[in-house]
């Protein structure tokens, strides 16, 4: 066994299973490589690694109940089908991961869900939520009411981007082939694997073709799109054969399985990037003086009991400066209330939070990980 030198164990993991391979092909779920992957997803969740499941296969199981053969395009074919066959999806996975003692939430998104950002917190907060409790969310995109306007095109741009929002540390996409290759395998056999490469690296675009099992809507290029966008967030992603034998568990392990597309940087130091140089400032936060130091020397989060005066209209999630008693910014960062929220509370202990707004959603006004110092 081969491990990767500059692996690094994963915290959190999205796994993304393709159409193909639940339905074997398109002949209906593929119950014994289901369990098999639920096995090990529940083995990850021992190891103290949370998992997001990201399944394709309703509409193609849909089918397979309905006798269709080839995949409908009309619209509304499609959201019948995957009606139908989100039914029988749910209750596989809810049935073997009961049988090894673990609750899953079911999750359907479109890309307004995560494009309006009032929908995205929630979204963000909700998946957070059911993983402190141990769930295990299953999420597909919601084809029953997606339009052509909305739909994400592909399982895996939704992977990624819940990667993304929930800053996971590492994305596996699970797919009939062995993994990117320099050259289509099916066109030259003799086309080499590619183990491991840089995000960036300019070669990968010249190595992507499109699906050709048309059972889902991604292929290839779709993958090198969504390692490119959990990249942002400092997100490696794993590209591998869903065969393989134990290929989940080989793959947090850090095995040389697949192919390996490396980020830049790591998702913190991203995350902290993104905020400080491409979001636009809605607002300031005027603090104490014990609310400075605690952010200068401690690295710590920022409580309302510290915030003295607000400036501006900001929603929730919106970037804020923090500024000290003479004006200066010492740090910005993203607000967990709104500002008519934030000016009820502040200067008051967590505690009184619910009293004051209605409602509890963080006890932090900023977490340490949404702040920047300047």
């Amino acid at each position: 066994m081969t491990l990767r030198s500059d692996f690094k164990r994963p915290r959190r993991v999205i796994v993304k299973i393709g159409s193909a391979l639940l339905t074997g092909g398109g002949r209906g779920l593929d119950k014994p490589a289901i369990a098999a992957w639920v096995q090990q997803i529940a083995e990850l969740r021992k190891q103290g690694i949370e998992v997001v499941l990201v399944s394709s296969g309703s509409v193609a199981e849909g089918m397979s109940r309905l006798g269709w053969k080839v995949r409908p395009k009309a619209l509304h074919q499609l959201q019948a089908a995957a009606s139908v066959g989100q039914m029988g999806l749910v209750q596989t996975y809810e049935s073997l991961f009961q049988g090894h003692g673990l609750h899953t939430a079911q999750i359907l998104l479109t890309h307004e869900d995560l494009s309006d950002r009032q929908r995205y917190l929630n979204a963000r907060s909700t998946l957070n939520t059911l993983l402190e409790l141990g769930v295990i969310p299953i999420i597909n995109e919601n084809d029953t009411v997606a339009t052509d306007e909305i739909r994400f095109g592909d399982n895996d741009t939704l992977a990624a981007l819940v990667a993304n929002s929930i800053e996971a540390d590492l994305l596996i996409i699970l797919t009939d082939q062995s993994g990117l290759y320099e050259r289509d395998p099916t066109v030259d056999p003799t086309a080499r694997l590619v183990g491991q490469a840089s995000i960036n690296d300019p070669r990968l675009a010249e190595m992507v073709g499109e699906s050709r099992s048309g059972l889902g809507r991604g292929g290839m290029i779709t993958k090198l799109r969504a390692a490119r966008l959990a990249a942002r967030s400092g997100a490696g992603t794993l590209i591998a054969c869903g065969r393989e034998e134990s290929v989940i568990m080989r793959l947090a392990a850090g095995e040389s399985v697949g192919t390996y597309l490396t980020p830049d940087t790591d998702a913190l130091i991203a995350r902290k990037r993104w905020m400080a140089g491409q979001l636009k400032l809605k607002g300031s936060l005027f603090l104490d003086d014990g609310a400075v130091r605690v952010l200068r020397e401690s690295g710590k989060s920022l409580l309302p009991i510290g915030v003295t005066g607000i400036s501006g209209q900001f929603r929730r999630g919106d970037l804020v400066a923090c500024l000290d008693r003479s004006g200066k910014e010492i740090a910005r960062g993203l607000v967990n209330y709104d500002s008519e929220e934030t000016r009820r509370i502040k200067g008051v202990p967590s505690t009184r939070i619910e009293e004051l707004i209605g409602y509890v959603d963080e006890e932090e006004l900023i977490h340490r990980d949404n702040l920047v110092l300047s």
